[in-house]
């Protein structure tokens, strides 16, 4: 029989495993069997935590829309509930940006919304 070199896919696994591991501390970076249950956690933990960073992301929106609104003399919640009745579409993103870095923009923006 001839012979069989075998291994490419499971070499190729092994080295994307540890390619992802770059980084990690003692032989987590460099142990395929260790590299593999860091991975397994380090997913786990990236997953929370994008959904962490989202909610602070959310309530920072909150936060600087209601310092600009109250810089114009509305609370937060008059100016949302006036822009959802005079249907105004801006989401609470787009508003924050507008408060922060387009202060005249928000102005004109709590203006039509009184």
């Amino acid at each position: 029989m001839t012979r069989v070199k075998r291994g490419t896919i499971s070499v190729k696994r092994r080295r994307n495993v540890l390619k992802q591991t770059k980084g990690f501390r003692w032989g987590r970076k460099s142990k395929e069997r260790l590299a593999r249950e860091a991975l397994l956690h380090a997913g786990v933990h990236r997953f929370n935590d994008n959904r962490k960073k989202k909610r602070v992301r959310r309530t920072l929106w909150s936060i600087k829309i209601n310092a600009g609104s109250r810089a114009n003399g509305v609370t937060y919640s008059k100016l949302i509930h006036a822009l959802k009745t005079k249907n105004i579409e801006l989401d609470r993103k787009i508003l924050a940006t507008l408060a922060e870095r387009h202060p005249a923009t928000f102005k004109q923006l709590t203006e039509l919304a009184k």
